[in-house]
């Protein structure tokens, strides 16, 4: 009887060693990290930076995947869909979580609901842009030459914050700029270079190259202040006499709804580490933004606030839900 016992008390601290080691185990295998813009865009060069770093945090593989198109949407929803374990992260944006939830009228996710947050990474602030040879020489001409030919000249934009920046500057200063869309910043940029499409709002990180080498024109800023990046350059609201336009982009690392606390935390303070060294913020400010660390808590409510934010930015640009 004796023995009998003692097989099942054995049995039973193995079972909990098993147990104890099985949630002491992530990450056992790959991580994903799911980025919903393509490649050389400014998600894509984070996501790649974060992704170093965890990898020498936890000692296994972090992988950055890129599924851009739909404004978000395709990246969000598969994360969103995906098993809450540790191995499918999220570069969360202003663009699938603030934005879309007015720019369309059903998305296959719920922005807030659907979401683990885990740390706020940084703020994006935007910069106007027009190819090197373009004639237009401010934000004043183009606003002038935009008012005095309606319609006859194009913006493009890859993702919801160059969208809203644009349509905002074309709706309240009567340009009536035609716009066109594109899969990714990239993509849009060369447009511009070409003289094919004839302003854009883009972030200064996937910008720089062609910054760098004389093929884009910055005019203006759409930040509330001048951005150290651009110290010259006045913001929008300075140089189209449009008071209170302020457009910045934000960007954090989340996962479906329901990651387990330990693996929320863990992962939190490998990011929240990261992005207080200075190291990693002259990275940041070489891209063109701004640290803005933030823990899972404040995160959340800082989403949750952003959707009405972005719901006024949408509603003064005038764009209607698709």
């Amino acid at each position: 009887m004796l023995i009998i016992r003692l097989k099942r008390a054995l049995t039973v601290l193995i079972f909990v060693a098993c147990g104890s080691a099985f949630a002491q185990a992530w990450p056992a295998k790959p991580v994903r990290i799911i980025v919903p813009v393509g490649a050389g865009s400014f998600g894509d060069i984070l996501a790649r930076l974060v992704a170093e770093e965890l990898q020498t945090v936890f000692k296994q593989s972090f992988v950055v995947e890129n599924k851009a198109g739909a404004s978000g949407i395709l990246a969000a929803d598969f994360v969103a869909k995906s098993p809450a374990d540790g191995y499918t992260l999220l570069i969360m944006t202003n663009s699938a979580h603030s934005a879309n939830p007015h720019l369309f009228k059903k998305l296959p996710y719920e922005p807030v609901k659907d979401f683990t947050p885990i740390a706020r990474i940084c703020y994006v602030p935007f910069a106007l842009m027009v190819g090197a040879d373009s004639p237009i020489r401010s934000l004043e001409d183009l606003v002038a030459r935009g008012k005095a030919a309606p319609g006859k000249l194009n913006y493009g934009y890859a993702n919801t914050t160059s969208q809203v920046a644009a349509a905002a500057l074309n709706t309240l200063t009567g340009m009536q700029g035609v716009a066109v869309a594109y899969k990714t910043s990239p993509q849009a940029l060369l447009e511009v270079v070409s003289g094919r499409v004839d302003f854009l709002f883009n972030d200064a990180g996937s910008s720089a190259a062609l910054l760098k080498a004389g093929r884009l024109r910055p005019l203006a800023v759409t930040s509330a202040k001048r951005s150290a990046l651009f110290p010259a350059l006045p913001t929008v609201e300075e140089g189209a006499r449009l008071a209170g336009f302020s457009v910045a982009a934000w960007a954090g690392l989340g996962a479906p709804a329901g990651l387990p606390n330990d693996i929320t935390l863990k992962l939190s303070n490998a990011v929240l580490d990261l992005v207080k060294r200075p190291a990693f913020n002259e990275k940041l400010m070489a891209m063109g933004s701004e640290a803005a660390p933030a823990a899972p808590a404040e995160f959340g409510t800082y989403v949750a606030q952003q959707m009405d934010v972005w719901g006024q930015k949408v509603k003064e640009a005038g764009i209607e839900k698709e």
